[in-house]
């Protein structure tokens, strides 16, 4: 490196410019290179050298950050040295060009600083030479200077300060580099602008207005906390009232917390109008922040009592918290109303009444008996509740005509997932046109499928036919099938011996569909077959009788020999509770004169596999359930179908197997076995109870599926809706809540049942009580107030009872949060009667959450408030 470098000094820019082509073939032949290749050691030696024979400043930024010498390049110090005979606007160009870039390029402050430096040009305030400060100053700790020493010995400190307050999420690296502690980034500032190296007025401005544009929390934190250690000082905080008003409304919790206790101070000092103070309150009291509501109500308290006239302006402020989701902020509210309405003049009291409807009806009754509000105890009208409309079947398509359509429907699937329907159609399609005319379908194909891993592999690849040997991938083993990357002995190995010995509870319901795909796979390559007798009519699975035994009679007429697999899925899902319809079908499929036409007319004019009986196990704090056997199962069916009817025992199958961590295909399930959707929810039950005992994410999203699905809604379904309640993330306890919501619009849904169990899994610690409490809101705020009181109804007198024997239960932990939904719906629904062990919770001391909504729930029960 130092000989090159030394060849490098004195050479004219004509010299230079000769060298230039050498220098691009060597870079050429070094990027074929492989990486452990000798010749790789030149990389710091050619980036020094293309770098000084640039003669251009573009030409040679470019060079200096390209990616293929990024991870060997040369030392800033040789760069500086081979650069800095240059002329100083030219340096300058360079430096300016490469703080351009951006942060991913990993351009060497060093390198940036030096060329500023030699150029004498004005400092660049790009992220990346900014960002480049930072760490720079942050690395310095090692040599034993501060913070704060740094910053005040380099000459840019000013114009690079100023330009941090403009860097997106800048603050995630100042928190990290420099901590909380005395040599902090923010205590340095202030330290600066204290002894005038920083313009005051200029940082705290930037520091406000980066707060009032937000951004990601650490850059709100670290603002904050620059802006508490440059301690402003009276003037300057009423100098930006208004901007402590805009952040009070609309800054992250923390933020509008210090910006509410500014605003304070000033309204008690005197500082802050009434008017502006209730333009406050407006922004304030809508948030969800309980902590910073409460406050604004104190605030407001104590505003009223120091300045008595201040009512007029105030009440109609405070009155805006009656409509707060939180009843104990609507009585903090109505309280201060109470307190203060005498000294308002009369139209401040017609807006207190306007705003008394948006109060719980309990706390309404109470604003008509102690303010006399003429309208607030009028006589509602009875309770209706509001359900969404049950889901009506739909039908499932025929698959498209065209190769080129059928294609572009591959795409989607295979980018989406897809339906059911969706993939029923798709699948039938890619039989239909394989039948028709194989090779323009899989010229059609090709184009869609490009991404697939094994779409260029050998097919003789090993790797190629185990994957697709020991799991069909959904439509992925028929697409390799039409494109030739899938060995005929490897299908019919797979439909003949699929992987049977997994123990775990999915692999029945999977091991059924998956041998579907494997027998339509293999037919497609030795005996191709016209369409799919099982593709269901209904998106849910279920399959019209008259149109199975068409199918049969389009089979007869062509000659064709059905699928063992593709017959036992379909005789599954034909639809068989009609009895008039099934015992026509079944006459029209016995005059067909085929063997499957008489297993037809067999299956249905006799009864259906009835549910199996289950019980209940214990697994640590889960209640889980296993499956006896499934009757009638014929013995014709394959093997695949046979499992599906063998007890589900969770004990002797394994907890964790492939489908535990693969969801793809589990909506599927349900339309291997429909109308028996306690079969599919029962081998679920495990993975939906982790979204609330181990918080995992996503396993949730069936429920929906499972409500929308036919059949009885059983232990299994009712279980599977309660764990799904108490789901540590939103969007799971969001499935449950729709999952809830369609079972009691389609009158499925046993509130006892579902009740109880969530008493017991709270009781056991499965599910926690404030993350029901925000299901159960959800669900009760689109209008099933009834529905979720019956449920809780049944499942709080577990939790009563443990608070009554232990004092102070471990659960008790969010269980004010769900007597505050009960008492609401109790409220909403004019419920009456009594609560086991209800007394004892509201006759405890205190005046916690628990305690007052206790009180409140008990009180709306005897006196029986209706909305």
């Amino acid at each position: 490196m130092g000989e090159a470098a030394g060849l490098l000094d004195g050479m004219t820019d004509a010299e230079r410019r000769a060298c230039l082509p050498a220098l691009k073939d060597l870079r050429k032949e070094l990027r074929a290179a492989p990486w452990d290749a000798a010749s790789r050691k030149a990389y710091p030696a050619l980036h020094a050298a293309g770098a000084a024979c640039h003669t251009g400043a573009a030409g040679t930024a470019a060079w200096l950050t390209a990616a293929d010498l990024r991870w060997s390049q040369a030392s800033p110090g040789v760069l500086l040295h081979v650069l800095g005979d240059r002329e100083r606007d030219w340096l300058g160009d360079v430096a300016h060009r490469l703080a351009e870039r951006p942060p991913l390029a990993q351009v060497p402050y060093e390198l940036m600083s030096g060329l500023v430096r030699l150029s004498g040009c004005p400092v660049p305030t790009t992220e990346t030479y900014v960002v480049g400060w930072i760490e720079q100053v942050g690395s310095l700790w090692q040599r034993g200077d501060t913070v704060l020493q740094r910053l005040r010995q380099d000459p840019y400190t000013a114009e690079l300060v100023a330009a941090v307050f403009e860097i997106p999420d800048i603050g995630s690296r100042l928190d990290w580099l420099f901590g909380d502690g005395p040599d902090s980034w923010f205590n340095a500032l202030a330290q600066l602008t204290r002894e005038g190296a920083l313009d005051r007025k200029a940082t705290v401005d930037a520091c406000v207005a980066r707060l009032l544009r937000g951004g990601v929390p650490s850059d709100c934190r670290v603002f904050l906390r620059l802006l508490t250690a440059l301690e402003l000082t009276r003037d300057e905080e009423r100098e930006r009232a208004a901007d402590w008003l805009a952040l009070t409304s609309d800054a992250v919790s923390t933020v509008a917390s210090h910006a509410q206790s500014v605003l304070g101070s000033l309204a008690l000092d005197g500082e802050l109008t009434p008017r502006q103070l209730a333009e406050m309150s407006g922004g304030v009291l809508f948030r969800t922040e309980k902590k910073l509501v409460r406050a604004q109500l104190v605030l407001l308290g104590k505003a009223l009592r120091c300045d008595p006239s201040s009512a007029a302006e105030l009440l109609p402020a405070v009155a805006q918290a009656f409509g707060h989701e939180d009843t104990d902020v609507q009585e903090r509210a109505l309280k201060l109303v109470e307190r203060h309405l005498d000294a308002a003049p009369p139209e401040v009291r017609g807006e207190v009444v306007d705003a008394a409807e948006e109060l719980s009806p309990g706390l309404r009754v109470r604003a008509a008996e102690t303010l006399g509000l003429e309208g607030a105890d009028r006589v509602s009208e009875p309770y209706v509740e509001l359900l969404p409309p049950a889901p009506e079947p739909a039908r499932v398509p025929p698959a498209p005509d065209s190769a080129v359509e059928l294609a572009e429907e591959v795409g989607a699937l295979l980018a989406s997932g897809g339906d059911v329907a969706a993939f029923e159609r798709t699948l039938d399609g890619l039989v239909r046109h394989g039948y028709r005319d194989r090779d323009a379908l899989a010229e059609a194909l090709k184009p869609v499928v490009t991404r697939l891993w094994w779409v260029d592999a050998d097919p003789r690849y090993p790797s190629v036919e185990k994957y697709f040997r020991t799991d069909p991938h959904g439509l992925e083993v028929v697409l390799a099938t039409l494109l030739g990357q899938v060995s005929t002995a490897t299908l019919h190995r797979a439909d003949q011996h699929g992987p049977m010995t997994d123990p775990c509870v999915h692999s029945a319901v999977a091991a059924a569909f998956n041998a579907r795909l494997w027998e339509a796979a293999h037919r497609l390559s030795t005996d191709p077959l016209p369409f799919l007798l099982a593709t269901p009519t209904w998106g849910s699975g279920l399959l019209e009788p008259d149109e199975l035994v068409a199918r049969l009679d389009e089979y007869r007429r062509l000659g064709a020999r059905p699928g063992e697999t593709d017959f036992a899925q379909a005789l599954l899902r034909v639809r068989r509770d009609d009895s008039t319809a099934s015992a026509a079908a079944a006459e029209r499929a016995a005059a067909l004169g085929t063997a499957e036409g008489n297993r037809l007319a067999l299956w249905l004019t006799t009864d259906g596999p009835s549910l199996p009986w289950s019980s209940r196990r214990t697994s640590g704090v889960r209640i889980l359930l296993e499956l006896g056997e499934l009757d009638g199962v014929p013995g014709e069916f394959p093997p695949a179908f046979q499992r599906i009817g063998r007890p589900v025992s969770l004990f002797k199958a394994r907890a964790y197997c492939a489908h535990y961590w693969d969801r793809a295909e589990r909506h599927h399930w349900l339309a291997v076995v429909p109308g028996r959707r306690e079969l599919v929810a029962a081998r679920l039950l495990r993975e939906l109870s982790s979204v609330a005992v181990e918080g995992t994410r996503g396993d949730a999203s069936v429920l929906p599926l499972l409500a929308e699905a036919p059949g009885e809604a059983g232990e299994a379904v009712h279980l599977g809706v309660a764990y799904g309640l108490g789901a540590r993330h939103p969007e799971d306890r969001l499935s449950a809540v729709d999952a809830l919501l369609v079972l009691a619009a389609q009158g499925q849904l046993d509130t006892e049942r579902l009740g109880a169990d969530l008493g017991q899994l709270m009781h056991r610690g499965a599910v926690k009580p404030l993350r029901l409490a925000e299901s159960v809101r959800t669900a009760a705020t689109t209008g099933a107030y009834a529905t979720v009181w019956e449920i809780l109804r049944a499942a709080l007198p577990v939790l009563l009872a443990d608070l009554a024997t232990d004092g102070a239960a471990a659960s008790a932990r969010g269980f004010g949060e769900l007597l505050a939904v009960a008492a609401e719906c109790a409220e909403r629904t004019g419920a009456r009667g009594c609560m086991a062990h209800l007394a004892q919770a509201a006759d405890r001391r205190g005046s916690s959450r628990l305690v007052t909504q206790a009180r409140r729930l008990r009180a709306t029960l005897d006196h029986g408030v209706a909305a």
